[in-house]
């Protein structure tokens, strides 16, 4: 199996298909790298998809102490997979916590990054700093007591969360199956030393503007914990595209995975003609 090596020694597990343009494409809190393989499947064709499994999630080495676990180190850790990949840089594609990952990389590492499509991105930035905190922590001590099921049940009953099982429900079951492969030590860890820590999208609004990256964002329009978020990165980070998909909830990509490939390809197919 291909392995990165981050920077600290932790071996992280990629796959790539496809030629052309590179894509790296970061997985949220309750994905994997599968739950890009509809992005994979339609974008091979033209593209260089490269998908990893962070930290934490098998067969990624799973840390066993929080302080392994942050957000700069997730931003990190994209880097050690270009770097594997013998990439110099790449488009840039994740989903909420990926996004956030994302939006560190290209802050971090700019000359790294081709463009970036960020979704649904900067869910508890609206919550008060506090409760977030203790809203994350519950919810980690949750999955320690209960294990996977008490991880099914907070991803499949939430309001941003169910559209996927009403309109998707092949992709809904896979997303159940995928969650069962997670190890609880390394998705507490991820939401205590990650989502725990990292701060609200808006404190980085003075970096964000300064940024000269080619940007996506892509918001679900029943996603209400990402809705401000999406507005302001929008409005924040210079020519960044705003797009809003409908009755469509958190998990954008699996909801409307034919109308998100045509936005990539077509956003990404600019920015290359650009860069040419």
């Amino acid at each position: 199996m291909p392995q990165a090596r981050a920077a600290d020694g932790v071996s992280l597990y990629y796959e790539v298909q496809g030629s052309g343009a590179p894509i790296v494409f970061v997985h949220e809190l309750a994905g994997t790298l599968h739950s890009f393989d509809l992005q994979i499947a339609a974008l091979k064709p033209r593209f260089q998809c490269i998908a990893f499994n962070a930290r934490g999630y098998p067969p990624s080495d799973v840390p066993s102490g929080v302080e392994s676990y942050s957000q700069d180190i997730a931003a990190a850790d994209i880097g050690a997979v270009l770097d594997a990949a013998g990439l110099r840089d790449a488009h840039v594609m994740g989903v909420s916590m990926g996004s956030a990952a994302a939006l560190q990389f290209a802050l971090a590492q700019p000359s790294r990054v081709r463009s970036a499509i960020l979704c649904s991105i900067g869910s508890g930035s609206d919550a008060k700093p506090e409760e977030y905190v203790a809203n994350m922590e519950a919810m980690a001590a949750r999955v320690e007591k209960n294990g996977m099921a008490q991880i099914r049940e907070n991803f499949t009953t939430a309001p941003a969360r169910v559209k996927l099982k009403d309109k998707n429900p092949a992709e809904f079951e896979k997303f159940l199956e995928e969650i069962a492969t997670f190890s609880v030590l390394g998705l507490t860890n991820t939401m205590r030393g990650v989502q725990k820590r990292r701060p609200p999208l808006y404190a980085h609004k003075d970096r964000i503007a300064a940024m000269k990256i080619p940007a996506l964002v892509v918001l679900g329009g029943d996603d209400q914990g990402c809705n401000k978020p999406s507005h302001f990165l929008a409005e924040t980070l210079p020519g960044a595209r705003l797009e809003i998909l409908p009755n469509t909830g958190h998990g954008v990509n699996l909801e409307e995975p034919v109308l998100v490939n045509r936005m990539v390809e077509r956003f990404i197919a600019e920015v290359e003609a650009k860069r040419r």
